[in-house]
């Protein structure tokens, strides 16, 4: 029989995932991080990037997630973001027009603050079409 682990992943209004996992790899500040079951207690950060886990039918899912908090704790693990998408959620040309715009706005930017939420805006749009050329190619 094959080791799982439960997995939650939650987003700020809404539950993404809930179910028994095989493997998770997840980016995190100094790469990826990969989980498995009875891995040891933490709680680290969680990078925005793309995130894929395993189920014990051998069927892989991926997700664009946003940065966030994971805890591991007794074979449960629980990961909070803002926000996560599946490939399929994801339209490819509305995502590229708003990146484009992103960095025209990036371009524009004088405030440090609106500097700021035009980069995050981008980071994201870059990360969902990666997520799309990602799935791809498995």
């Amino acid at each position: 029989m094959m080791n799982t682990f439960h997995l939650r992943i939650l987003e700020a209004d809404n539950e993404f995932f809930d179910g028994e996992c095989v493997s998770l790899v997840f980016p995190y500040p100094d790469g990826f991080y990969g989980v498995q079951a009875n891995h040891q207690n933490m709680v680290c950060a969680v990078d925005e990037g793309i995130a894929n886990y395993t189920l014990p039918n051998g069927e892989k899912h991926y997700a664009s997630i946003s940065d966030g908090i994971i805890k591991i704790e007794k074979n449960e693990v629980l990961i909070l973001v803002n926000t996560a998408e599946r490939p399929e959620d994801i339209d490819e040309n509305r995502t590229r027009r708003e990146a484009e715009d992103a960095k025209e706005m990036l371009l524009q930017s004088r405030d440090p603050l609106a500097f700021r939420e035009a980069q995050e805006k981008v980071e994201r749009e870059l990360n969902r079409l990666k997520l799309l050329k990602y799935k791809a190619l498995k």
